[in-house]
């Protein structure tokens, strides 16, 4: 099956004043989204990030693809990685792990794959859980992720959920969010706020929520001791710490004293940093992100490994769409080795690009979409007015920092501050 042609569409969408490590999210979360044109009419949808330097590269990596076969994808890699070269794509906001030519291959490649086995199961008459194996369950469970937040942004918009700066709100917020989407697990963004507040507030979840296995992640906010006296106060408390301090080395340090396993989507970003990993015995934890771990195939090849070295396996996310989400779940259900309930930023956002009813959340879960391909449905509409939010909001790319500026002049991003 020919690719004929493809279609790239920046988008953006309303995103709530959420506080990390960084800073504060800005008024728009910018997304990606593509439509791989191949022959009988069939169109593969794609969803990725939506930063400038990533939609340059993108772009290189689109021109190269048609003539080429939708169903080869060693093929669609190898002419990713010409197109690219050696370019490397870096951020602003450093979430989500360092920066290499690899990587950067592997995002690019991956919104291509997954529009590419959104078509192949389009011809095939198939669900992509089913390109990628059979499903290991019929349903993927999700976890409440919970942020501290403002109430408004420095516009003056507001949001449904309100400001959430203190245990107590965090508290409300996450019986909100549970009593709406029925999560049965809970994760707290940390770094925020000093240690002891943030202890603080998974002791009131875990009081308020006692049946929940808690989680937090401070991305990289705490030194090793700092991290070290985290883990023995909430030892017993959460089911895993996600990346308190940086780099293999320092949470090699801080696991060999915490009784929690370690979790990361920082340290361990690529096949190449399992083995330094393990051999450190610095996580027991890896989050996966088919967004920048090179697609649906590899995430799940990722479970494998996860399996042999006796590492548990979950799923990072960041502020997406319905096309990711679909991506995510169809991975997920296929990927048997998946230990721990999945990140989703789905509650905190209002509009889509997707047609409504496919995705729905329920006891905490989705179920695996049985249509062919992904099982979504574009909306034109929808993508045409995200798209128009996209040119009229001024924004081009991630920047945390200088926008938490606005609120604090005198911030400075936070890693190891505490």
């Amino acid at each position: 099956m020919k690719i004929l042609g493809a279609q790239l569409t920046p988008v953006a969408f309303d995103d709530p004043p959420l506080l990390n490590v960084m800073g504060v999210h800005e008024p728009y979360a910018l997304r990606s989204v593509l439509r791989l044109q191949c022959e009988d009419g069939i169109v593969g949808l794609g969803e990725s990030y939506g930063d400038a330097p990533f939609l340059e590269q993108l772009g290189k990596a689109l021109a190269a693809l048609p003539g080429l076969d939708a169903f080869d994808l060693p093929a669609l890699r190898d002419s990713v990685a010409r197109s690219l070269g050696h370019a490397v794509i870096t951020d602003a906001h450093g979430l989500i792990g360092g920066f290499s030519a690899n990587k950067t291959l592997a995002s690019v490649y991956s919104i291509i794959e997954v529009a590419a086995m959104d078509a192949q199961g389009k011809a095939l008459g198939v669900p992509v859980v089913d390109l990628l194996g059979g499903k290991a369950r019929d349903r993927v469970d999700f976890s409440a992720y919970l942020f501290y937040k403002y109430a408004a942004h420095q516009n003056g918009r507001t949001d449904d959920w309100g400001e959430a700066v203190t245990p107590e709100q965090i508290v409300e917020q996450a019986r909100r969010m549970i009593g709406q989407f029925g999560f049965g697990s809970i994760k707290l963004k940390g770094g925020v706020f000093a240690p002891d507040v943030e202890c603080a507030t998974i002791e009131a979840l875990a009081d308020a929520f006692p049946e929940h296995p808690l989680r937090i992640d401070p991305n990289t906010g705490w030194t090793v001791p700092t991290s070290i006296e985290v883990a023995r106060r909430l030892g017993g408390v959460l089911e895993y710490l996600e990346d308190p301090t940086p780099g293999i080395e320092g949470m090699a340090q801080v696991a060999r004293e915490a009784r929690m396993p370690l979790a990361t989507n920082m340290c361990v970003v690529s096949f190449a940093d399992i083995a330094p990993a393990v051999r450190e015995r610095a996580v027991g934890v890896i989050l996966s992100d088919h967004h920048f771990w090179g697609g649906l195939r590899d995430t799940s090849a990722l479970g494998t490994l996860c399996d042999t070295f006796g590492i548990g396996l979950s799923m990072h996310s960041n502020s997406h769409l319905g096309i990711s989400l679909a991506a995510m779940v169809h991975v997920a259900a296929a990927t048997r080795q998946l230990t721990y309930a999945c990140d989703t930023h789905w509650p905190w956002k209002t509009q889509d690009i997707i047609e409504p009813g496919v995705l729905t959340f329920e006891n905490g879960s989705v179920g695996v979409p049985t249509g062919p391909g992904l099982g979504v449905v574009l909306d034109e509409d929808e993508l045409a007015l995200a798209h128009e939010r996209y040119a009229a909001c001024g924004q081009t790319a991630r920047d945390d920092v200088t926008y938490m500026r606005q609120y604090v002049p005198s911030f400075t991003a936070n890693i190891k501050r505490w």
